[in-house]
C-alpha cells in the first residue's frame, strides 16, 4: 500500500498518542532492523522498516540522523494503527 492510499492521523494527535520509538531487530528475518511505535502505555501500535525511514532523513550525525526518523514516523502513522487502539482500549474497557 502506498503512502498516498494510507491515511494518517493529524501530527498534534500522533504527539499525544505516541510515547516511543524503538529500534529492534525483526522478528523473523535476520540483520534486518525495524522502528516500532508504541503508545504511552508501552503497547506497539505499528511498525517501520529501519532502512527504508533513514534513506528519506539527513543529518550531520547520528543524534540528529535519529531526530529526523522519529520525526518522519510522527507524521507517517497511519489511521488504523490508531484504530487498532481505540478497538483494544474499548475492549479493555468492557
Amino acid at each position: 500500500m502506498s503512502d498516498d492510499e494510507v491515511k494518517f492521523i493529524p501530527y498534534e494527535l500522533a504527539l499525544k498518542v505516541v510515547g516511543n520509538v524503538v529500534e529492534e531487530e525483526h522478528l523473523h528475518e535476520m540483520n534486518r532492523r525495524i522502528l516500532t511505535v508504541y503508545d504511552k502505555h508501552g503497547k506497539e501500535i505499528c511498525w517501520y522498516d529501519a532502512e527504508e525511514i533513514l534513506a528519506e532523513v539527513t543529518g550531520p550525525d547520528e543524534e540528529s540522523i535519529k531526530k529526523a526518523a522519529v520525526e518522519l514516523i510522527m507524521h507517517k502513522i497511519p489511521e488504523w494503527a490508531l484504530d487498532d487502539l481505540l478497538d483494544s482500549f474499548k475492549k479493555n474497557k468492557a
